[in-house]
């Protein structure tokens, strides 16, 4: 699931416990053969700052709906996107999904007023903050040598959100579902982005929030895969810091 909207970036799926011990051991030691990495982008490289609810309620703000509370907007948008499944990313579909969380709390839909502004309100890098340990971990990675590629669901607004955000430089291919028509957890996503990299799938590992999208998505493909849960609720085959991935991967030869 691409998360990138959700309040905080927050996980919603645990992974289940390996199936036995000697599997997680031979899981681990496989992570070695790392030639390159994948990486979700929201909640997992960057959150909606302060949360969603705010950026909301700041627009609405500005078109005369004032006195929401972001927090009550936080849930309501929560529970409006798990509500609606696989999500298409679309700009229609933002629309509803908007409108669904503003429902009952306006004279108006967002879509006959201020849902354009807050479209592009979310294409803006400062309602956007990098994750603490992206940078940092990034930086290392590239400067061994691993070729990195970005595989998010997401849209048109993406490519230049990542350039603002000064980290489109990272990475040699970035796959956004909006511009493939292909989301994850489909397979051909992270094929293209395998292709990019120019590794088979079994020496390439993804990163992501979602264990849907993004851990099952990747090794349906063939990948190795990992979950960032940054709350260290998860205790299999999880990470909470992206940092923790360079004591996985080494150096390029």
């Amino acid at each position: 699931m691409n998360n990138s909207l959700l309040p905080n970036g927050g996980v919603s799926d645990m992974l289940s416990p390996s199936p036995c011990l000697q599997e997680k051991v031979e899981y681990q030691f496989r992570m070695h053969d790392v030639r390159a990495i994948t990486l979700d982008v929201g909640g997992t490289l960057i959150e909606p700052w302060p949360s969603v609810g705010h950026v909301y309620a700041e627009v609405a703000a500005s078109h005369g709906f004032t006195g929401i509370d972001p927090t009550t907007l936080n849930h309501r948008f929560a529970a409006v996107w798990h509500a609606h499944g696989d999500f298409e990313h679309s700009h229609q579909a933002w629309c509803d999904l908007v409108d669904a969380t503003f429902e009952g709390l306006l004279d108006h839909k967002p879509s006959e007023s201020f849902f354009p502004d807050l479209y592009e309100r979310f294409a803006d890098p400062s309602v956007w903050r990098i994750y603490d340990d992206v940078l940092p971990a990034l930086d290392e990675l590239a400067s061994r040598g691993i070729p990195m590629a970005a595989v998010s669901n997401w849209d048109e607004r993406l490519r230049p959100l990542l350039a603002a955000l000064n980290l489109d430089g990272y990475f040699e291919a970035i796959l956004i579902s909006g511009e493939l028509y292909f989301a994850k957890p489909s397979n051909v996503i992270f094929e293209h982005a395998l292709r990019k990299l120019g590794v088979a799938p079994g020496d390439a590992m993804h990163i992501g929030d979602s264990l849907k999208e993004d851990v099952e998505g990747a090794r349906g493909a063939g990948m190795q895969a990992m979950l960032i849960d940054r709350s260290g609720r998860s205790s299999t085959d999880s990470i909470s810091s992206l940092t923790q991935l360079l004591d996985l991967v080494p150096a390029q030869l």
